[in-house]
């Protein structure tokens, strides 16, 4: 006696063990095979949703597949699904001709269940063959039927490019049609029309008013208890014509044209308070950005935009953040007005939210607000998490470069940085540092005083030590010679600058690099403090002690430098200033 198909997944769940399972598929594999030999089984239907269920398992039901066409060929109309759900590639061209026998049936259900399996698992072939009967159905009287149709001919349209002429003479009658799920379909297939065959868009372009007569009869229409969705009416039926419109506006003034109004009525008279109407507004802006359409009508797509960011749902919010990433480089200025509100997401719990947030500053900052958004991406830097420190001090530094124009804010604003990023290291950070205190005079001992002073409260930032050390190298006769405006500490005597260098030299942050500026500095500072003998015998002592250092780097720089330092005739010459550095130059500067 067969059992029902609940009586077997029942059995099979309560097996303990996969010797279990295996004993209990194959007992009821052979019941069904048993079954299958007689030519007059009621029963077929039951059995061969058993081998669907056995399929799911992993186990092998290649033997019931004729069982299918049969089933397939059948008079009832219960069992079709089925067979329909269990076929296999290598069966299914014998199964085209009940296909089309079930798409001519009268019983719409049947048809529908005929236009599923074509649209889900047919061929090219099958697609082929059977695409008239399919397109008699779209332009059918039933809406439950043609919306099946319209659907089952975007797999044919996948499998068949060339049938796309044949399709597009049934979009207008489909359009016509006042069932909305008809609508929906016949959207769905021209978006497929325009990915298949990007030609084709011109063409659907003649169906512009349509789509905007049945848009705005949506937006203006009345309660519609059969499609209202939180007091909107069928929005994803708008969402569809909105995104339709976009494709078929985008790059056609003329087209987009017609759009205008129609987009400014969704625009103004969608409600926002619900996720529905929040959904239509979001694919409204999109449409906006996309075509070519008045100033004015961006500026309000940017300001609904504006209005998802002190939304409490933070999925509104970072699609409204992300949308606006994408906008700015069309209307910077509109997205400027609601600056302040993008910062504020910078303070929010979520960590996509400040994400997307920090993206959309960076594309913010200009000349006039980079001081006011770099205060905020400190902030920022303080409270994010570690793994984020490096990424984001390393654009803070990009965009201080590139837009400040306050030389002295600029040095104190990378210093400020960097200290707040322990473990950030960047040779382009250094050498375009290095590069705007050469080529601006009047910051040298300004820069010198502010780097030296972190240096003396014993920074461990790799990036500040070498630029530290790199300056008082360079300028150590400004920075014991006074202390200019701006600056609060005392200048500090040769002495102690060469103590604090040899500490640096001594610590255990500091890197072969690190020690590589240092000795640098030493050789430097000969010529610098060439009235301070105890220094001048410190530094000798520390080139002497690192002429049988490990580091080989380290070795040939202080063999060589001690035996510059004999030779007073060009040593002068050698241990000049540097001159400015260009921008080409930025590479080397730290060599």
């Amino acid at each position: 006696m067969s059992i029902r198909l609940r009586e077997l997944i029942r059995n099979v769940r309560s097996c303990k063990t996969q010797a279990d399972e295996r004993a209990c598929i194959h007992k009821e594999c052979a019941s069904i095979r048993t079954a299958f030999k007689d030519e007059n089984n009621e029963l077929r239907h039951r059995n061969v949703a058993k081998l669907l269920f056995i399929h799911m398992l992993g186990y092998p039901t290649h033997w019931g597949q004729m069982e299918c066409l049969k089933l397939i060929a059948g008079s009832k109309a219960d069992p079709h699904p089925l067979p329909y759900s269990a076929r296999r590639p290598a069966v299914l061209m014998l199964v085209e001709n009940s296909l089309k026998n079930d798409l001519q049936s009268s019983n719409q259900y049947i048809a529908g269940l005929a236009c599923c399996a074509i649209g889900n698992i047919s061929s090219a072939e099958i697609c082929r063959d059977l695409s008239p009967e399919v397109e008699k159905l779209m332009v059918g009287s039933n809406p439950f039927v043609s919306k099946k149709a319209s659907l089952c001919c975007i797999r044919i349209l996948r499998k068949c490019p060339e049938l796309c002429d044949t399709f597009l003479e049934r979009i207008g009658t489909l359009l016509g049609s006042r069932n909305h799920a008809v609508l929906l379909t016949c959207l769905k297939l021209m978006r497929e029309m325009c990915i298949t065959e990007p030609a084709m868009i011109e063409q659907l372009r003649r169906h512009t008013p349509t789509l905007i007569a049945a848009l705005k009869n949506l937006v203006l229409s009345g309660y519609a208890p059969e499609h209202d969705v939180h007091g909107i009416v069928d929005p994803f039926l708008q969402v569809e014509i909105l995104t339709m419109l976009r494709v078929l506006g985008r790059g056609h003034s003329e087209t987009s044209d017609q759009m205008n109004d129609i987009l400014a009525q969704v625009a103004t008279n969608t409600e926002s308070a619900k996720n529905a109407g929040n959904a239509i507004l979001y694919e409204c802006v999109l449409t906006i950005m996309a075509i070519e359409v008045e100033s004015g009508l961006r500026v309000l797509a940017v300001n609904i935009l504006g209005r998802f960011l002190i939304n409490r749902d933070n999925n509104i919010r970072y699609v409204a953040l992300n949308t606006l990433h994408k906008v700015i480089a069309q209307d910077t200025q509109a997205v400027q007005r609601h600056r302040n509100t993008i910062v504020d997401c910078l303070k929010d719990n979520d960590s996509s939210i400040r994400q997307r947030a920090l993206e959309l500053v960076y594309a913010l900052v200009n000349e006039a607000n980079v001081k006011v958004l770099v205060k905020e991406l400190l902030s920022y830097l303080l409270a994010c998490d570690v793994e984020f420190k490096d990424e984001l001090t390393q654009r803070i530094c990009t965009v201080v470069e590139k837009f400040s124009t306050d030389k002295e804010w600029h040095v104190d604003t990378i210093i400020q940085t960097l200290s707040a990023s322990t473990s950030f290291e960047s040779e382009e950070t250094v050498c375009s540092m290095i590069a705007l205190i050469t080529s601006t005079p009047e910051l040298q001992a300004y820069a010198t005083h502010k780097l030296y002073a972190k240096l003396a409260d014993q920074t461990n930032q790799p990036v500040l030590l070498q630029l530290a050390v790199w300056c008082v190298g360079e300028y150590g006769e400004m920075l014991i010679g006074g202390v200019p405006a701006g600056v609060e500490a005392e200048a500090p005597d040769p002495q102690t600058v060469v103590e604090l260098l040899t500490s640096v030299m001594r610590s255990p942050v500091a890197d072969v690099t690190t020690k590589e500026y240092t000795i640098n500095a030493f050789v430097k500072l000969t010529t610098r403090f060439a009235n301070a003998p105890d220094s001048l015998a410190l530094i000798h002592k520390q080139l002497a002690a690192y002429s049988c250092s490990m580091s080989l780097e380290l070795q040939q720089r202080s063999v060589e430098y001690s035996s510059l330092l004999k030779l007073d005739a060009i040593r002068a010459g050698v241990l000049e200033r540097m001159p400015a550095f260009a921008k080409k130059d930025r590479q080397a500067a730290a060599a």
